[in-house]
């Protein structure tokens, strides 16, 4: 494996020993125009661990409320209650969605929202026990840590007491969205009413504890630094090291249409590529990086699954939150369309669940269109 920058030599060395890479050599991955080199690197890393294989899951999303209290500048989705498009869906609302979908091959569903002053705490206890009683296999993998944090202020519970309540009225698992870029100086710019750092690892701390498996994510390509982003990367790592509780790791490329960050340009290829690759290379205890369609388009997705990435995600069905925003992407996409695109690449499809255990029979009966 030979590179256009000599500096990734070193870190071949390292990650082809099973060592860890540390900050600096964060620094170097993210000022490397050796895109290629780079993806070499995670790639290898890849296939040392899944090989071949190519995650995805049928999934459908659900967002039951657009009214937020936080009014984050990079955020197209948040209304306020009198705003136009502005909507909460009642307990039959969700019923007679959830219903109306009608497909039993559904193994998640991925429930987050704005945080609506209006919605009490039976609300949420209630989505949840009708999500369930309608998607009896499906995981139910509800809100982020910030909508953790609110309800936990909304009850006056410990956030473990609201997990634990929360858990037996049907959650599952957790997202990994909220923690956008754990820096202070972005927080104050752009979302300073959302939970910081400490918070955010605090509350992922407690979930882990309560035997609750979750996601993490980076919202990456608006106002942060790169140092941000490495530092946010071995924030990560070490509470991955310390509590085992992360499943995967998602990358999200900003969108900034229809945000009051507008100004801002989009995300270049280049840079959802070298956010993946790096992630694989950083995230040494993460089992599985995401390259998330919704964000950075089907082809380019496609592509990343040879730069770091093992999943696609999944059919979702309806996205919302990345398409207010002005994301190009389909908002949905059927399981003969994630095939294809895997297939494609010369890689194996596998169809999963929340936890990534194979659906044997459906991908032996999908193969081969059998």
């Amino acid at each position: 494996m030979t590179f256009l920058d000599n500096n990734l030599n070193e870190i071949k060395e390292i990650v082809c020993s099973g060592g860890r890479l540390d900050f600096n050599h964060g620094m170097i991955l993210y000022k490397s125009h050796d895109l290629i080199g780079i993806g070499k690197l995670a790639n290898y890393i890849k296939n040392q661990r899944h090989g071949k294989k190519a995650y995805y899951i049928y999934n459908q999303h659900l967002n039951y409320t657009n009214i937020c209290k936080n009014k984050c500048l990079f955020c197209a989705f948040g209304k306020t209650e009198k705003s136009d498009g502005a909507y909460a869906y009642s307990i039959n609302d969700i019923k007679k969605m959830l219903t109306e979908t009608g497909n039993n091959k559904i193994r998640e569903l991925h429930i987050v929202g704005g945080l609506n002053p209006t919605l009490g705490f039976d609300y949420f206890t209630g989505m949840l026990e009708t999500a369930k009683k309608i998607r009896p296999n499906a995981t139910i993998k509800a809100f982020t840590a910030v909508e953790i944090d609110y309800l936990s202020k909304l009850t006056g519970f410990s956030i473990k007491e609201t997990i634990e309540t929360l858990k037996k009225s049907g959650l599952m698992m957790m997202p990994g969205g909220g923690a956008e870029i754990m820096s202070d100086r972005v927080r104050y710019k752009l979302f300073p009413k959302k939970v910081g750092k400490d918070r955010w690892m605090e509350i992922m701390e407690v979930v882990h504890q309560a035997g609750i498996k979750t996601n993490a994510t980076m919202l990456y390509g608006h106002i942060e630094s790169l140092e941000e982003r490495v530092q946010h990367l071995v924030d990560l790592r070490n509470l991955q090291d310390k509590t085992g509780g992360f499943l995967a790791f998602i990358p999200l490329a900003f969108q900034s249409k229809h945000t009051k960050l507008s100004y801002l340009p989009e995300t270049t290829g280049f840079d959802d590529l070298k956010n993946i690759a790096v992630s694989r290379l950083m995230l040494d205890n993460f089992d599985h990086i995401k390259a998330y369609w919704v964000m950075i388009g089907e082809k380019l997705a496609q592509v990343a699954l040879h730069f770091g990435a093992d999943d696609l995600d999944g059919t979702i069905i309806e996205e919302r939150i990345g398409h207010e925003a002005g994301a190009d992407s389909a908002k949905g996409l059927t399981v003969d369309e994630i095939l294809r695109l895997i297939r494609s690449s010369g890689l194996e499809p596998v169809e999963r669940d929340s936890f990534y255990n194979p659906i044997i029979n459906n991908v032996k009966n999908k193969l081969d269109g059998q």
